[in-house]
């Protein structure tokens, strides 16, 4: 470095007091022929208004680009003057300008695949054997002009190798099967961006990039990634990059004021020197507030971005500039070219190169070369990567080494068509200043990232670099000092990170804006789709802000419950008095009471009742098919049981009331024997009607899933509610017949009224349905199972409280009214009783 510069000074005031002949040093004939596209000038003139094809030419001098040049110029003179990687062979070289513009990169291209010593392209059936002028080509530098000349070279299969196109389409072999490039696709270059924003929590900013294809590639492969490191764009532009266009200027100012609106801290910007340096000057011209400038190397190594007046005032710049090794020797190469441009005999050597080969074809390249001075590149010489070019010129020499079969002592000169060099590039890796490299599957050498900061000190700027990518981020954040008062990275967010458990509720305009909401009961978060939450299966169950759901348990009526064990106790209470007063009818069977209530017929419904009672067991425990199905079935039959032996007194009752003269011909079927011959056809008849509901519907067991939040409730439920109702509308016809024939029976005070607590039983009875129905139909919980054990008993209850519970008062505590004469209907005496 110190010798460069030394001779900076002491040759670059020499070099600008007479021309030179830098503009003859980019062709040299030799055995292999390497072409060159560099970007010597650009701004190229009329474009837009060319109505012929004539040639077109660039405005000002590209420094960069003409060092890229000298780049190629230096490696290939290195491996001339190699012993060991192509000794006795001379590579030669063609340099022609790309002026930035594919329109002026096609006419060299075009020189490119004449056929060797002539002027002309070939047209053939099959070019296997077609020799073009050149055997490979080095550049372009942008990856537009690479997506033009890509497919010319890919159709003849000759060697590309670009040291600056970093386009994604690049990257497809099928498209471009001869391509290459020594620098990273822009695939590795946003992945770095996201993993940077993701570094400090960034995750609401705008987005900009040059309309050209490498700011529309780099911003549309970045916002394909953004959804996965949850990053949200408020604001996505291009900008014009042909700055010349009368609306650019108009496209510049909207794109500030988007930016303002979205009040976004941290700017990613994919673009070039020259966008980039429009778009800023007029950020600070309009006062834009301070941001953090994401950028890449195209635009934030460029001397022109950095010294546009008052460009500190734009906040934080940081950004990637590709890995790079130094090029040993190259500033001392170019200071000892300097010198020897200005010798008459060097430059008359160059002429002569050049009239060999053919000059005239393109004419001169880099006229404002020969104006140029040492001096007046070194900035740029410092600064400009080089080691791309020399990737580039080595990885063809080694294909060419192993094409012709070189040892380390001596190459065999030997036709070789470009195509057959491709084989070798593809597979074998090639050593540069002792550093392997090779190039990947897609034709490309990642050599990673720096991660630079612009750092300023007494308004010197310096590149700082803070980072590395390679393949994944380190930062060291303590030295980046951002432009904020506590010198510490902006905050940038339109959302916070939500808690697991919580899912996004999108609110606005922009859909990556949303409040973080807890997920509801009987759902839960899945990190694979967080802006939803993912209801449980129906046999599981979650809380609020849950990551995952539970299995239900199983809800019924259990033994233990405090309720159960109330309803066995009333259960027991009421079988026992059952269970008493049937054996209390027993011993006092003989008596006129017993026998006037219907003798031996009582302690059947007794009973009938003390089955019914304990059939309350059948709703308590996990419940099954089996349990649901005879529940209503053993209902139905005890309750018909009993209502029978009702049955048959209220017609007895009716005869000998209503009937008197006719009831001695009729009574004989409802007292003695034939009065069970009725009992047992009403109990044929509801098992009739039971089987009608074993084949239309019985009641099953279902899982309730809806009723309750974390419980299974197991119920069982009614299939058939036709089958339902013949079954239960059996008795209720029976006791409706009992109803109908006792509510109206009067007797005199001397005597004992039979109907009246058959009457009153059987009310009770209706009464109890009414409230079962209308509960029973719509209660889907535990209490389901409770209101039938309470219709049961408050049945059994009502029955022994209205019908038995009164005679057993009168056995116990009145025997001097259990005579004939108080429980007998004597027809007779009615009427004398009344007079």
């Amino acid at each position: 470095m110190v010798p460069a510069l030394l001779l900076c000074l002491s040759f670059g005031w020499a070099a600008a007091l007479k021309p030179t002949c830098l503009s003859a040093q980019f062709r040299r004939p030799g055995d292999y022929i390497i072409g060159g596209l560099f970007p010597f000038g650009r701004d190229s003139r009329n474009l837009s208004g060319r109505a012929e094809p004539s040639l077109v030419a660039c405005e000002r001098l590209f420094v960069d680009g003409l060092i890229w040049a000298l780049g190629m110029k230096f490696a290939i003179e290195q491996i001339n003057n190699s012993t060991s990687l192509l000794p006795g062979i001379q590579l030669g070289y063609e340099m022609y300008d790309t002026c930035f513009e594919p329109v002026v990169a096609l006419q060299p291209s075009l020189l490119f695949l004449t056929q060797q010593d002539t002027g002309g392209i070939g047209v053939l059936c099959n070019y296997t054997q077609y020799q073009p002028r050149v055997t490979a080509v080095i550049g372009p530098h942008k990856s537009d002009l690479c997506l033009v000349t890509a497919k010319l070279f890919s159709f003849f299969l000759i060697p590309q190798v670009s040291y600056g196109a970093s386009s994604e389409q690049l990257s497809s072999t099928e498209l471009y099967p001869s391509f290459y490039r020594t620098v990273p696709s822009d695939k590795s270059l946003v992945e770095a961006v996201a993993l940077l924003l993701n570094s400090f929590g960034w995750n609401w900013i705008a987005t900009i990039g040059s309309d050209d294809e490498y700011g529309r590639g780099a911003q549309e492969l970045f916002l394909s990634i953004t959804g996965n490191h949850s990053i949200c764009i408020a604001f996505e532009g291009l900008i014009p990059t042909d700055l010349a266009e009368p609306k650019a200027t108009a496209q510049l100012q909207d794109t500030i004021r988007s930016i303002n609106k979205t009040n976004v801290n941290i700017i990613v910007l994919f673009a070039f020197d020259q966008p980039a340096q429009a778009l800023l000057e007029h950020s600070i011209r309009m006062g834009l507030s301070q941001k953090v400038w994401i950028g890449t190397e195209a635009w934030m190594l460029s001397h022109t971005a950095a010294s546009i007046p008052n460009i500190q005032s734009i906040g934080t710049v940081l950004g990637f500039s590709m890995k790079a090794g130094a090029v040993p020797a190259f500033q001392e190469y170019v200071a000892d070219l300097f010198t020897s441009v200005q010798q008459d005999k060097f430059c008359q050597e160059s002429r002569n190169f050049s009239d060999h080969m053919k000059s005239e074809l393109l004419g001169t390249q880099c006229q404002d070369c020969d104006q140029l001075s040492l001096q007046e590149i070194s900035p740029s010489l410092s600064r400009s990567q080089l080691q791309p070019v020399q990737l580039a010129v080595y990885s063809v020499a080694q294909a060419l080494h192993r094409a012709l079969g070189c040892t380390h002592r001596a190459c065999p000169k030997a036709a070789i068509r470009p195509w057959q060099l491709l084989q070798f590039m593809n597979t074998l890796p090639f050593k540069v200043n002792g550093q392997s490299f090779r190039f990947d599957e897609s034709h490309g050498i990642n050599t990673g990232y720096k991660l630079i900061f612009w750092s300023w000190k007494n308004d010197t700027l310096t590149y700082l670099p803070v980072g590395d990518y390679e393949g994944s981020l380190s930062i060291n954040k303590s030295q980046i000092q951002f432009h904020t008062a506590d010198q510490k990275e902006p905050p940038s967010e339109c959302f916070r990170h939500c808690k697991p458990g919580q899912f996004r509720l999108i609110k606005g305009f922009h859909l990556c804006c949303y409040d973080c909401t807890d997920c509801p009961e009987n759902t839960f978060w899945n990190p694979k789709d967080s802006s939803s939450c993912t209801p449980c299966p129906e046999h599981q169950w979650s809380p609020a802000q849950s990551t995952g759901c539970y299995e239900r348990s199983e809800r019924y009526l259990f033994w233990s419950e405090p309720l159960t064990i109330a309803l066995l106790t009333l259960m027991s209470a009421t079988t026992a008095l059952t269970c008493l007063a049937a054996g209390l009818f027993l011993k006092s069977l003989q008596t006129p009471l017993v026998q006037a209530s219907g003798g031996r017929l009582n302690l059947f419904a007794l009973l009938m009742l003390t089955l019914l009672c304990l059939s309350c067991c059948l709703y308590v425990g996990k419940p099954s098919n089996n349990l649901c199905m005879i529940q209503q079935m053993v209902y139905a039959l005890c309750l018909n049981g009993c209502f029978s032996t009702f049955f048959i007194k209220s017609l007895e009752i009716t005869l000998v009331t209503e009937f008197p003269h006719c009831a001695p011909t009729f009574l004989c079927w409802v007292t003695q024997r034939r009065a069970w011959l009725l009992v047992a056809l009403c109990l044929l008849g509801q098992c009739l009607f039971c089987f009608c509901y074993l084949h239309l519907g019985p009641d099953s067991l279902l899982s309730d899933y809806k009723s309750l939040p974390m419980e299974v409730l197991l119920v069982c439920h009614t299939e058939s509610w036709s089958a339902f109702a013949l079954m239960h509308g059996y008795n209720g016809c029976l006791a409706l017949t009992c109803f109908l024939c006792t509510f109206m029976v009067e007797t005199s005070g001397k005597r004992y009224n039979l109907a009246r607590g058959i009457t009153f039983a059987i009310l009770i009875y209706f009464i109890t349905c009414i409230f079962f129905v209308a509960i029973f139909a719509t209660l889907r919980t535990v209490l389901r199972a409770v209101t039938q054990i309470g219709t049961i008993l408050s049945t059994c209850l009502g029955i022994l409280g209205t019908y038995y519970i009164p005679k057993c008062y009168i056995i116990l505590f009145k025997p001097d009214l259990n005579t004939a004469e108080y429980f007998q209907y004597a027809s007779k005496e009615e009427p004398e009783e009344e007079s």
